[in-house]
């Protein structure tokens, strides 16, 4: 197993050894991954209809706030569908002058992946790459009084957008049952700890109590790597 050596009795494993022996459920792999398709799927589940109408209600219902949707994308998607045997044709609707439209329904083997889908998304933990994570991992290559002022920023802009969810939120209190709004609300929730999380880092910043905070900022004064870390970078090592 490779390891990196501190001094003559201290060792750091690396995130792959780190990982080495642990037993990660994994989500089965499916025909399609995007989550788009999900939701085409749980509209389906409800009545046959079209693309158009699809975007109208996924539009309606603020779906693209939690997914990153396409909407000329939409007709691939559904064709994806249609290709996979989830979706089919199932009659056509005309309103007024307006050409034909094709209406789609949900096969039993579409409701069967609508099911299994939903349920490993729900159950199990995906590995994401949220972009501020990326950033933290990158966050020595700024000088740290200029990281900590990007920090307070970030701390400031969360802090106006939980206050919209939230305002969001109370004006639909009294409309729509909380249950449909729960994606809203976990949003809010996880926006929320990320202020907490940023504030508490930004304390430990200002009292010097972050190991590696002298040599970050001897790292930003002298543009060098500071030797303490360049111990890290040392090869496996040797029986």
């Amino acid at each position: 197993m490779s390891r990196i050596i501190l001094g003559s009795d201290v060792e750091i494993y690396s995130g792959a050894d780190m990982r080495e022996g642990v037993k990660v459920m994994m989500a089965r792999r499916r025909k399609l991954s995007n989550p788009l398709a999900l939701a085409v799927m749980a509209l389906l589940g409800e009545r046959a209809m079209h693309p158009y109408e699809m975007a109208r209600l996924l539009r309606l219902r603020g779906k693209d706030e939690t997914i990153k949707i396409n909407y000329g994308s939409l007709y691939t998607v559904v064709q994806s569908l249609e290709r996979h045997g989830f979706v089919e044709p199932v009659g056509t609707q005309r309103e007024g002058r307006r050409p034909e439209r094709t209406l789609y329904g949900l096969t039993p083997s579409g409701q069967e992946e609508l099911h299994d889908w939903l349920a490993d998304m729900v159950s199990v933990p995906a590995r994401e790459f949220p972009a501020f994570a990326a950033a933290l991992s990158m966050l020595l290559v700024l000088p740290l009084d200029e990281a900590c002022e990007l920090l307070d920023e970030r701390v400031g802009r969360l802090t106006s957008q939980c206050a919209a969810a939230r305002d969001a939120l109370t004006g639909f209190a009294d409309k729509v049952p909380r249950i449909v709004l729960i994606e809203s609300e976990y949003q809010l929730h996880m926006t929320q700890a990320e202020i907490a999380w940023i504030r508490a880092f930004r304390e430990e910043l200002a009292e010097g109590s972050v190991s590696g905070v002298a040599e970050w900022r001897e790292r930003g004064e002298s543009g060098e790597i500071p030797e303490a870390w360049r111990a890290l970078e040392g090869g496996p090592a040797e029986d």
